[in-house]
């Protein structure tokens, strides 16, 4: 196939229109084109009385070669894509019981659905509930502000990113077709067939939690054991080898020991209890940087008219934004996880504490924008040291937002932040925000230097989109959990320095955001084939061998 880059068309063209354009290009009549499949579809609005999408395209022509001769085009160019390849049956070592994976985000996920579809039967381990009984719970806990520690917005199945926009953009490098197998894998599964090419693709939480449970059951088919409510509590190891882990049912308070020699460490960024139990563990872990801030909430047709301009704002979905700076004080300051037409949700996990996020349906239909403004921290901020100093620095600060909003999400005007008022009302626009919430003194939460950072970080984006620092601008927090505060340390075969634990994912410290975790999940999957045999015959699943009086699975 013949690919074609930035082919640009007005925002109202037609599929024929389309097709001319590309018969134009590659000089040849519109009947000569057998297909063609859409690559990429992004927004050109630097001139708002030219707003245009741009696309890349595969098209499929007799002839290609000699299309390509005579075409001098330095956007037309053979179609080399990179096939996503599994290495399967390359292992010599044998398995004696099910690889586990530890957490189902989309590290967990991803990892365990490739070791499924690959014949190792793994067995997922979650803390939290599956997705119905999960969103039940969340749902619960936005209308009466009464918190299941056990499964929330952070913990159960899916993991921190189901209750978000479900956005699959990444700026990982990728040489070995991860990304579109990702891709491939949730459009199979029930996702929209545009996160193929849109450039900024997403998903939404309504879609998601359809899709992952989808792929649950996709990986149960093929041999996979969830077990939902099973928290893992402690390992035991011999000579420096992974031999069981030690279970809690997060239901019943009973302990079950599982025998394995093989553990995926996919625990997520909030998993603060079990980084303490791998820290006791002798596990090599070390803090690492990341970055606090604040929810900021606009009306979305106010930035879709920043964005796209006042006529084609009308023609195209809820506009995004994308903003960075760089202080003098040497403080990075930019957007993260924005969510057009979305909402603030009260993400806490734990106790006497507040951490919000933001997410989206798919629709992107929500009255208000939303985005974290967010300020770079260091250890050196973490007043603390040792491995989790960044957790105590984050629930230090959940503590303080919990005591400011009494129990609820404090929100402030971006004046009266700045003015160091507590707010009394809302000004042209009102919040929409998922849980409970109460005016409160904001701009005591973060440290002085944070604060005036978070202050000129909202001014210079003003000079990109003109009344982002207006003074009603909603502010909601805090934004603590943007990533893992830890790196668990892992060696060239993705091993901690316990044999048989596989760190994973953004818990672990190696990932950011669904896509560049689901990758990383899927790298450790790959690890596992190239070092085992998958089992001739399945191995019997945990469930049946505890069933049958077996000694893989039993009572502590």
């Amino acid at each position: 196939m013949i690919r074609i880059q930035q082919l640009k068309l007005p925002i109202t063209h037609t599929k024929q229109q389309l097709i001319q354009k590309i018969a134009k290009t590659l000089r040849v009549k519109p009947e000569e084109i057998f297909d063609y499949q859409l690559r990429r579809q992004s927004v050109d609005a630097r001139k708002k009385q030219e707003v245009s999408y741009v696309y890349t395209l595969d098209v499929k022509l007799k002839q290609e070669e000699k299309i390509l001769r005579r075409v001098k085009n330095r956007n037309v160019s053979l179609a080399k894509d990179v096939l996503y390849q599994f290495p399967a049956g390359t292992g010599e070592q044998f398995l004696r019981q099910p690889p586990i994976v530890i957490g189902s985000g989309p590290a967990g996920l991803f990892c365990a659905y490739l070791l499924a579809e690959h014949g190792f039967c793994p067995v997922i381990l979650e803390r939290g509930m599956p997705i119905e009984e999960r969103s039940q719970e969340v749902e619960e806990f936005w209308q009466k502000n009464i918190l299941n520690l056990k499964s929330n917005v952070q913990f159960g199945e899916g993991g921190a990113g189901t209750f978000s926009d479900g956005k699959l953009n990444t700026l990982v490098k990728d040489l070995k077709g991860r990304s579109r197998k990702v891709l491939e894998i949730f459009i199979r599964h029930g996702a929209p067939d545009s996160i193929a090419y849109e450039s900024r693709p997403h998903i939404g939480t309504d879609r998601l939690k359809e899709v992952i449970t989808n792929i649950r059951r996709q990986i149960e088919s093929w041999g996979g054991t969830y077990l939902f409510h099973t928290c893992v509590t402690d390992m035991e190891f011999a000579r420096n080898r992974l031999q069981a882990l030690i279970c809690e049912d997060q239901t019943t308070g009973k302990h079950t020991r599982i025998e394995t020699e093989l553990a995926v460490l996919a625990i997520g960024h909030s998993a603060r209890d079990t980084f303490e139990m791998l820290y006791k563990k002798g596990f090599q872990m070390e803090a690492k940087s990341f970055a606090v801030g604040l929810r900021v909430e606009h009306p979305q047709d106010v930035i879709n008219i920043l964005q796209y301009g006042t006529e084609a704002a009308a023609k195209l979905p809820a506009a995004s934004y994308k903003l960075t700076a760089n202080l003098e004080n040497g403080r990075g300051v930019y957007s993260f996880c924005m969510c057009p037409g979305g909402y603030v949700v009260n993400a806490s996990s734990e106790e006497g504490r507040i951490a919000v996020n933001g997410m989206s349906l798919h629709a992107r239909d929500g009255k208000n924008a939303n985005s974290a403004i967010i300020v770079t921290v260091t250890p050196e901020d973490f007043g603390e040291n040792g491995p989790l100093a960044g957790v105590v620095f984050q629930r230090r600060l959940e503590e303080q937002a919990f005591a400011l909003g009494n129990g609820m999400v404090p929100q402030q005007l971006f004046g009266d932040f700045e003015r160091k008022k507590i707010s009394v009302s809302y000004g042209s626009f009102s919040s929409e925000l998922r849980g409970q919430y109460a005016f409160g003194a904001l701009h005591e939460l973060f440290p002085q230097e944070i604060r005036d950072s978070f202050c000129q970080g909202m001014h210079q984006f003003a000079r990109t989109l003109p009344g982002f620092d207006k003074e009603d601008v909603i502010l909601s927090g805090v934004e603590s959990r943007t990533s893992s505060p830890v790196r668990i340390t892992r060696n060239e075969c993705f091993e901690s320095n316990w044999k048989g634990v596989y760190p994973c994912g953004e818990g672990a410290g190696y990932a950011g955001g669904i896509m560049s975790a689901a990758m990383d999940g899927m790298k450790i999957a790959e690890t596992i084939a190239q070092t085992f045999q998958a089992p001739a015959q399945p191995i019997d699943n945990l469930k049946r061998t505890y069933d049958t009086g077996g000694n893989t699975l039993w009572q502590r």
